[in-house]
């Protein structure tokens, strides 16, 4: 097995998530009862395994395939790489007869192949839009990722990640006083660009929102100044509101690795902290898969919020508050102030395939392009056939965001690079706009590589605090 994927024998990573670091010596049999145990208990998972046809519908459908043009990464093969260790010992026709259904016994050949192609997925679903029996493959490979970290070979960057946000509260195992000396430097950049004292709060007991994001939004590019738009909107709209220095990670890569108990141990500390603060309301910043946690999970996880005020009984986007803002009026939005950018929208794929926003249908596509209508004087779309529910993914998102898969990340933006070159060429686009951290970051560092260095990408509510009028 890769070394340089394969879980750190450390031992605070060994106590967050119960892993070895290297093969156990009776792997075969755990990993066989696994799958068994995963199967029994996900009717969904036994339901994917059983009902593919082999139709071909989703075999370009995948980034990964079309970037590598590795037959292995055909979605349909991706599942296989499960599915014919599932047939060989746990259907009867399997078990006597595997030549005839494509069962295999799972050896280290077959288990090198599963390392190697469930971490080049993103699992970000774009082949269940085309899938004619709704085949989530996503779920396939998070099964296949839990078995394998269920004997020793999970991957070492989400693993970290998820135990420093066990120990500290986020992926970046920022303790509190760096975290509030960060907000400290963010309030008097803010004063010293607008005149206006801003307040980014830190553990605020009289606060009636918390606002939980990505811990990268605190000090990189381009995330950043979307967290100096969320300060600007929520200063201007009087929200008295707060950060907490227990639960300052909204994202939640335990979603990657598909176990359950470590994604509702991240889970349960944010319900905690906002429980804590006695808040009100519960705000998810620009996160993809943060938002797909909270939308889809938050409650399942760790229990209905009933704390929440009755107006707002689930957590909210930070895009679905602006735009409540914005249309009470309570803020104003100058597209002027924005003037000379050409921008275009990408569609994260946790968002727009996985998760609603606001009380109308398709929210999570039509509130962020409302949003960026009012602040951006021009907004252009890349073609249908790659935004919306069929958008392609960045490339990094399901845990692959690591300078380890470079490549394989580069190869796996070359769709999205694709639809962006053309908007370029026909209409000058200057800026790159998503609502996901993951894939801020991934084009960020990989649109370099396919000559398109000059196009910026920026946060939404990075231009959205640009053409607000602040008071």
């Amino acid at each position: 097995m890769s070394s340089s994927h394969t879980a750190v024998a450390e031992p605070d990573v060994q106590r967050h998530l119960d892993l070895p670091g290297t093969l156990v010596e009776d792997w075969h049999d755990k990993a066989v009862k696994r799958l068994g145990e995963l199967v029994d208990s996900r009717r969904g998972l036994r339901v994917f395994l059983d009902t593919c046809t082999k139709c071909g519908a989703c075999t370009d459908k995948c980034h990964y395939f079309l970037g590598t043009a590795d037959p292995k990464n055909m979605p349909v093969a991706r599942q296989d790489l499960l599915r014919s260790v599932y047939r060989r010992y746990y259907t009867l026709a399997g078990r006597w007869f595997p030549w005839l259904v494509g069962a295999r016994n799972l050896d280290k050949a077959l288990l090198q192949d599963w390392y190697n192609y469930f971490y080049q997925c993103s699992e970000c679903r774009r082949c269940t839009v085309f899938c004619p029996k709704g085949i989530d493959t996503s779920e396939v490979t998070m099964a296949g990722r839990e078995i394998l970290a269920s004997i020793g070979l999970g991957q070492q960057y989400s693993q970290e990640i998820i135990t420093k946000v066990n120990r500290i509260g986020n992926n970046l195992g920022m303790k509190a006083p760096a975290l509030a000396n960060v907000l400290e430097n963010l309030e008097e950049d803010i004063l010293e660009d607008t005149g206006v004292a801003v307040k980014l709060p830190l553990d605020d007991p009289d606060a009636d929102m918390l606002v939980v994001t990505p811990s990268a939004d605190f000090f990189a590019e381009p995330h950043v100044d979307g967290l100096i738009g969320y300060a600007k909107v929520l200063h201007q709209a009087s929200i008295r509101w707060t950060f907490s220095s227990e639960a300052s990670e909204a994202a939640n890569f335990a979603l990657f690795t598909g176990q359950h108990d470590h994604m509702r141990d991240i889970a349960l500390r944010i319900r905690t902290a906002a429980v804590k603060l006695n808040v009100s309301r519960l705000v998810i910043g620009e996160c993809g898969h943060a938002w797909r946690v909270a939308y889809s999970f938050l409650d399942p996880l760790v229990g209905p919020m009933k704390f929440l005020e009755s107006a707002h009984p689930r957590a909210q986007h930070i895009c679905e508050l602006t735009h409540e803002l914005l249309e009470a009026g309570l803020i104003t939005l100058d597209a002027s102030r924005n003037a000379g950018k050409v921008v275009t929208y990408h569609d994260s794929c946790n968002v727009a395939r996985g998760a609603g926003m606001g009380n109308k249908e398709g929210g999570q596509l039509t509130i962020p392009r409302e949003l960026l209508a009012a602040s951006v004087p021009v907004v252009v779309e890349m073609s249908n056939d790659t935004t919306g529910q069929r958008t392609f993914c960045c490339g990094g998102g399901g845990g692959m965001l690591t300078d380890d898969l470079l490549d394989v990340r580069i190869k796996g933006a070359l769709p999205r690079a694709q639809a962006l070159r053309a908007v370029v060429q026909t209409d000058q686009v200057t800026h790159l706009v998503a609502i996901c951290a993951i894939c801020k970051t991934q084009l960020s560092a990989v649109l370099p590589h396919h000559d398109l260095s000059d196009v910026q990408v920026t946060s939404l509510h990075h231009l959205v605090g640009d053409a607000l009028v602040l008071t």
